[in-house]
C-alpha cells in the first residue's frame, strides 16, 4: 500500500503575479508526515519564475473548507457554494487562490482513509526523526 497520496487541481488565481486565469496545482500527503499537506505550484504561475511548493497542516485543511481558519503563512476558507479559498502569504506577496471544494474533499477523504484524523501520532517515527536530527546536528 502507498503511503503518499497526490492529487492535481485547478486552482483559480485572484491575486499574485504573473496574472493567469487558472493553474494546475498538486496536492500532496505523505503518511510519513502524517500532520502535513504540501500544495504544489508550477513555476509559471510564480513570481520567481520556479515550481513553489507550501507545507501546512491537514487539519487546517480540513477545518477550512466549512469555516475561515489560519492566521498565518496560509490561510483557508470556504467561499460560495462551491470553492474554498487558499490564501499564501510570503515576503514576497500573496497569491490567493480558489479550488472547488469537492476537490478538497476527495482528497482529505484519501488522507483520511490513509491515516485517520486523530491517529497520526501512530504514524510518526519520533526516534527515527531525532536520530537523523542529531546526525545533522554533528
Amino acid at each position: 500500500m502507498s503511503t503518499v497520496i497526490e492529487q492535481a487541481v485547478e486552482a483559480r488565481l485572484v491575486a499574485a503575479a504573473p496574472r493567469m486565469a487558472s493553474i494546475p496545482a498538486t496536492l500532496r500527503y505523505d503518511a510519513r508526515d502524517p500532520f502535513a499537506v504540501r500544495m504544489s505550484f508550477p513555476a509559471p504561475a510564480t513570481l520567481e519564475g520556479v515550481d513553489v511548493s507550501w507545507t501546512f497542516a491537514r487539519e487546517l485543511l480540513t477545518a477550512g473548507v466549512s469555516e475561515a481558519v489560519g492566521t498565518g503563512d496560509v490561510r483557508v476558507r470556504p467561499y460560495g457554494y462551491d470553492r474554498t479559498v487558499l490564501e499564501f502569504h510570503a515576503l514576497e506577496g500573496t497569491a490567493i487562490v480558489h479550488v472547488r471544494t469537492g476537490e478538497l474533499k476527495r482528497f482529505l477523504a484519501e488522507t483520511t482513509a490513509l491515516v485517520p484524523d486523530g491517529e497520526e501520532y501512530l504514524h510518526v517515527d519520533v526516534d527515527g526523526d531525532l536520530a537523523e536530527l542529531l546526525r545533522d546536528a554533528l
